[in-house]
């Protein structure tokens, strides 16, 4: 299925396979942006975890989300889940390869933010100072 994005840049002549591509992107940027997704794939990168045990180490994320973490990164093969038939059942999620090279990727973000977040800190500090510009916070 195309989306609207899709339609308009097929109709501007870029081509079907660089329209896939960038919905792609976009989808996974959507993804990778949304927190929780960040912080279960964090976790995760240290080996694999029960449902519940991955809950108490994602902070503050309700059973409901991390399901639907779970299931996303799932599809997208990041994630494995395992369920081993034993009583009571049990079942172990753990990052595929796909998952760990995600990781590494996220940790290179984390190493840059520690490295510039006293200039990133002193930035917001210094704009936040200045009498408000109405172009960027909309205020007259």
């Amino acid at each position: 299925m195309t989306s609207l994005l899709g339609a308009d840049l097929a109709q501007r002549g870029v081509a079907p396979d660089c329209v896939q591509t960038i919905e792609l992107v976009r989808d996974v940027l959507t993804r990778v942006g949304d927190k929780w997704t960040l912080l279960t794939i964090t976790v995760l990168a240290s080996g694999p975890l029960r449902f519940t045990a991955l809950h108490r180490q994602v902070a503050g994320i309700s059973q409901r989300m991390l399901s639907q973490t779970l299931r996303a990164l799932t599809r997208d093969g990041l994630v494995t889940r395992t369920a081993y038939p034993e009583v009571p059942p049990r079942v172990e999620y753990a990052l595929t390869p796909l998952g760990r090279s995600l990781n590494e990727a996220v940790d290179g973000l984390v190493h840059w933010v520690r490295g510039h977040q006293n200039d990133i800190v002193r930035n917001r500090d210094e704009f936040d100072q200045k009498p408000g510009d109405p172009t960027i916070t909309g205020k007259p």
